[in-house]
């Protein structure tokens, strides 16, 4: 893999309504913020890692990577994100990670950009057993404009977005917690519980 073409982004941009508005990136978990948690896996993985926020910007900063606010106004999801990351990289190929999901596997770029590049495609999703987890993306520099375009439209929905392209679904199979996220309390209890039984170096 040719980790020099692929830029991390950390989906940092929520309102987190469903915890009560808490700034879920910041939360600690296990001695460290999960957004800190998340950059490191990433950088391990990608030529640089960004941070998508539109607010605690400066708590963001330091973290050590570039902070990215949504070019669109009025926290408009994930996908306003993404085009922000699009315009910010200096890279061929964007992946991202949502901020309230602390595990990740260790293959993830390497995996979604050979998928990718095996079909010819400029988009690869995640997947697990059930579903695509659709904020576990990697985005071509192609596809700016498309985004771009599909926003100023109205639309918001990422699935409905990436629908029109023959993109590569990918099962991430070494990592079974990979998309737990925290979007209550109740949830974060069972992250931080599971996080104090794992070996450092997770």
């Amino acid at each position: 893999m040719n980790e020099s073409s692929i830029t991390g982004l950390v989906l940092a941009g929520g309102q987190a309504r469903r915890m009560g508005g808490v700034d879920k990136g910041l939360i600690d978990i296990h001695g460290q913020t999960i957004v800190e948690r998340i950059t490191r896996q990433l950088k391990g993985q990608c030529a640089n890692v960004m941070i998508n926020a539109n607010r605690n910007l400066e708590q963001y900063r330091q973290f050590g990577c570039a902070v990215i606010e949504d070019q669109i106004g009025g926290f408009q999801g994930p996908l306003a994100g993404m085009l922000s990351g699009l315009d910010s990289m200096r890279t061929e190929w964007l992946i991202t990670a949502p901020c309230d999901g602390p595990f990740l596997s260790n293959t993830y770029a390497e995996s979604m950009l050979q998928a990718a590049q095996s079909i010819g495609t400029p988009i690869a999703v995640a997947k697990d057993q059930e579903r695509l987890q659709p904020v576990y993306i990697l985005l071509h520099i192609s596809t700016r404009d498309s985004l771009e375009a599909f926003l100023n439209s109205g639309e918001r929905k990422i699935d409905r977005w990436f629908a029109e392209f023959n993109f590569a679904e990918v099962m991430i199979a070494d990592c079974g917690d990979m998309f737990e996220n925290i979007n209550t309390p109740e949830q974060l209890e069972i992250c931080r519980k599971k996080l104090s039984g794992k070996q450092s170096g997770y």
